[in-house]
């Protein structure tokens, strides 16, 4: 055992070794701190530094992962449910082991009283009050963040390693920029939304049997998975349908206890909801009413409606195309959002740091920025002409070709960059000599090692979303790189 000098030394100054060694110096550096702070600051150091569980290190984080709310502002109970944990957050868990958790935080209500903090009467209104726990509302959910804090904890763990990272108590400042995060995420959501919606709807998630009449549709549905980090969508089962609308049982929530709620909503979507559905993947029906689109028993994502009434909602499927979304501020390198794909809980796989996708014509600038570096100027003359590359013995040449198959002739920098030509692009890295652009694609940090092959100047390397930003912020903020 330890006392809380003790733990503070370990916690402040040491690791958590098992050892005999680690144990001497506690004890040396406990008597220092003594010496040097008094009870109260000591005390306050602990309470700043203490894992709570849930993720929460210190008083006041877990007063605000546990109640949403400043520690000024917590309860009696809410107080005394903190006091509880340090024995064992784990062992406390609100959701996994509530009933042992409410007799923990009682106990530290009694021990109140019989020291004089609270009077019995407080103590007994204080007893009698549930837990009260619920999630944060700045988590990381709610600002759709979570790709962008699971790469800070990736970069945090290779710098400092793992036991600094989760047992150090460090405290971590981003950049993220809340607002922008949330209008980042909702721009990429909608993309893949439209674009996967074009490409007609796949049928439902799943289908459940015995949903009519008094059959009770809750406890099935509510044990299908469903995402997460996607509030606005919810599942529902189709209960009826018809050619105007079909009727919706919706999701239910679970309580804090982890068991599916008792409340069961229903709501409807109406045929002009699902208007996106032009066709349905795999069939040839013709669409001509909801009741050709659901059948009784599908599971199905749904969105609150715009318009149609309070109980009106949109269909909705999850796409299968993906997509990555990153925001930097290119004067000062700050990240200010980053969205890894569509649903970090369905994929936490970082499509904005860690896929290698070719950036194609997007890559054009560099070979341009290297040109006019190097004695070109914006009105140079470029040919913009059939151009066949002999590739080697007994190799087929290559022919690149402009989107189109047209050709412009003699033809400006400033024209190839502007109408994004490949011939141009190609015959300007040719003349130019591809070590050129490789070692301009290393400066701005697109490849560390890119191959000095012509069809690379059109972009058929791979390379990762948040490295194509970095580039742009470096021709934004007048070729200067800071990270």
């Amino acid at each position: 055992a330890s006392t809380i000098t003790q733990q503070v030394a370990k916690n402040f100054l040491l690791t958590s070794d098992q050892t005999i060694d680690r144990k001497i110096k506690e004890a040396i550096l406990a008597l220092r701190i003594e010496q040097a702070y008094s009870k109260d600051k000591i005390l306050e150091l602990y309470m700043n530094e203490i894992f709570l569980g849930l993720g929460a290190y210190g008083v006041a984080a877990a007063s605000l992962q546990y109640f949403d709310k400043s520690v000024h502002e917590l309860t009696l109970a809410e107080m005394a449910y903190l006091a509880a944990l340090p024995k064992g957050p784990n062992n406390y868990n609100p959701f996994r082991y509530p009933d042992r958790a409410i007799e923990r935080r009682n106990w530290v209500i009694d021990r109140m009283v019989e020291n004089g903090y609270a009077t019995a009467a407080e103590g007994e209104a204080a007893k009698k009050t549930p837990l009260g726990v619920k999630a944060r509302s700045a988590s990381p959910h709610i600002f759709a963040a979570d790709y962008f804090v699971e790469e800070e904890r990736r970069e945090l763990n290779a710098m400092y390693g793992e036991t600094t990272l989760y047992e150090g108590g460090l405290s971590v400042r981003t950049s993220l920029d809340p607002a922008v995060q949330v209008m980042a995420r909702q721009a990429l959501i909608d993309g893949l939304v439209k674009f996967d919606t074009a490409q007609g709807f796949r049928g439902p998630v799943t289908h459940l049997d015995d949903v009519t009449g008094s059959a009770d549709w809750g406890p099935k549905l509510g044990g299908i998975p469903a995402l997460s980090d996607v509030i606005e969508w919810r599942l529902a089962v189709v209960l009826s349908v018809d050619a105007d609308k079909a009727t919706i049982g919706l999701q239910p929530a679970r309580d804090p206890s982890g068991a599916i709620g008792k409340d069961r909503d229903t709501g409807t979507i109406p045929f002009d909801q699902m208007k996106w559905v032009k066709r349905i993947v795999g069939q040839k029906k013709a669409i001509k009413g909801a009741d050709s689109i659901l059948s009784v028993g599908d599971v199905v994502y749904v969105e609150k409606a715009d318009k149609g009434g309070e109980d009106a909602y949109q269909l909705r499927q999850v796409p299968e195309v993906e997509g990555a979304l990153v925001v930097m501020d290119p004067h000062t390198g700050r990240v200010l959002a980053m969205v890894g794909g569509f649903s970090y809980s369905e994929s936490q796989f970082n499509r904005a740091t860690q896929a290698l996708r070719q950036p194609g014509s997007s890559f054009k600038p560099l070979v341009y920025a290297a040109a006019l570096d190097n004695g070109y100027t914006p009105s140079s003359v470029v040919m913009d002409a059939p151009l066949q590359i002999d590739l080697g013995p007994g190799m087929a040449s290559w022919q690149p070709e402009n989107y189109g198959n047209d050709f412009l002739g003699p033809a400006t920098l400033r024209t190839g960059i502007e109408l994004s030509r490949n011939v141009m692009t190609v015959r300007l890295a040719q003349d130019m000599g591809m070590p050129l652009v490789a070692e301009y694609a290393k400066r701005f940090g697109i490849y560390d090692n890119m191959q000095p092959v012509l069809s690379m100047a059109l972009g058929a390397g791979e390379t990762s979303v948040l490295r194509m930003v970095s580039a742009y912020a470096v021709l934004d903020n007048g070729g200067r790189a800071i990270k």
